[in-house]
């Protein structure tokens, strides 16, 4: 037997990662949930301190409901002179549409430094249960791997919407299969974010779910409706206001806020301008969507099909931040259940652990780097996914 060299030996043990086994695996994700307690105690104080939160917007829209018209969350003033009573001198402007209203409404209940604890906390523990629902016969390992995903982790930190939406994405998929009008109604609330679910009438329609299309559009006409009912139709003619935020943000010449971003638009903004990254963005979401659509034909289940879907999500939408994420666990534990089941191809173990640290690692090397690199991530878990296939079938006798 000839001696492997040390780099062939890290090599062969890259390619099949045999020594992480469940045991490790629940060692390593409960070290990294036990490290973020520290990091959310500092984001905490930096967030009711002087570097404040993107939380502002939503608990100084909830306190302007309280006092008085809805219309006035997407007046700046309003929205500054309501934010100035959490005490960080800080301001960040409302920018969702009107049917978060209801979600925003509570939070003005209660002091800015305990709603940003209930809505970071609340919101991981829900995401939680919906998402652990992935990886069924994953076991506490199983459990900790989604617990202590590193984009669970961010929109903690951030206290953003993205556990809202990631439980939605995910409880959509996997309801799929089992009810369509309930995966319909589901995507519907997304309403509420509607970029995040930029592919999914086309994926539904390439699925053949006729029903969840109809589903998906009576749940979002509903909600609208349920808004203009109880915040009224001045509220819905104010909205078109944080437009001009939104405009402002992304025409700005810092590269600040796209190194922030994890989309390939952002990207392609850092390194060729508006124009080129306006182009590239459009082919990518064209030939993500393509592709999640395509897999209608060789996925093993729905569940396969939603995990492509919200793979392609990552790179299809231009406007995505490092805390919309969590919705990214589902694909990741749909592959690591296939890898348990079917067997583990070369490398993939490999590159599903780089895959599940990228969320965090990408958003801490990015200001470093002078480049978000979450798209590459974003472009392996799609392959990965594209790649798998169904178990062939016994022949009968």
């Amino acid at each position: 037997m000839t001696d492997h060299t040390p780099g062939e030996r890290l090599k062969a043990n890259l390619r099949t990662l045999s020594w992480l086994d469940a045991a490790r695996v629940r060692v390593y994700a409960a070290m990294i949930l036990v490290a973020y307690i520290p990091m959310m105690v500092k984001v905490f104080r930096e967030a009711t301190g002087t570097v404040g939160s993107d939380f502002l917007a939503f608990w100084g829209t909830g306190r302007l409901l309280l006092s008085g018209p809805a219309p006035r969350v997407y007046d700046l003033v309003a929205e500054h002179a309501a934010q100035m009573a959490a005490g960080t001198g800080q301001m960040v402007a409302y920018v969702n549409p009107p049917p978060f209203l209801f979600l925003a409404a509570p939070l003005g209940l209660m002091p800015y430094a305990a709603a940003w604890v209930v809505w970071a906390l609340a919101g991981w523990a829900v995401w939680f249960l919906v998402a652990r629902r992935a990886l069924p016969d994953g076991g506490a390992a199983g459990a900790l791997i989604v617990l202590a995903f590193p984009g669970a982790y961010l929109a903690a930190s951030h206290a953003q919407n993205g556990f809202v939406t990631g439980a939605l994405l995910i409880a959509a998929v996997l309801t799929l299969r089992r009810s369509q009008a309930l995966s319909g109604a589901l995507f519907g609330l997304l309403v509420i974010k509607p970029h995040l679910a930029l592919l999914v009438p086309f994926w539904l329609a390439a699925g053949r779910k006729w029903t969840a299309i109809a589903a998906a559009a009576a749940s979002a006409a509903a909600l609208c409706l349920a808004s203009l009912l109880v915040f009224g139709l001045d509220t819905w003619r104010a909205y078109p206001q944080s437009f001009e935020v939104s405009q402002y943000l992304m025409n700005q010449s810092s590269i600040e806020f796209f190194l922030r971003m994890c989309t390939p638009f952002a990207a392609l903004r850092v390194l060729f301008g508006q124009t080129a990254a306006m182009a590239g963005q459009a082919v990518i979401t064209l030939a993500t969507g393509a592709l999640a659509c395509l897999y209608w034909r060789r996925a093993p289940s729905d569940e396969a099909a939603g995990a492509m879907l919200l793979a392609a999500t990552a790179l299809a939408s231009p406007y995505l931040f490092s805390y919309d994420l969590p919705f990214l666990v589902m694909p990741i534990a749909f592959l690591i259940g296939m890898g348990r089941r079917e067997g583990w191809r070369p490398w993939e173990k490999t590159l599903l652990v780089l895959i599940w640290l990228s969320p965090l690692a990408t958003r801490a090397a990015a200001l470093p780097l002078g480049l978000n690199l979450m798209p590459i991530p974003a472009a392996i878990l799609i392959g990965l996914v594209w790649t798998t296939w169904a178990p062939p079938k016994a022949k009968s006798a």
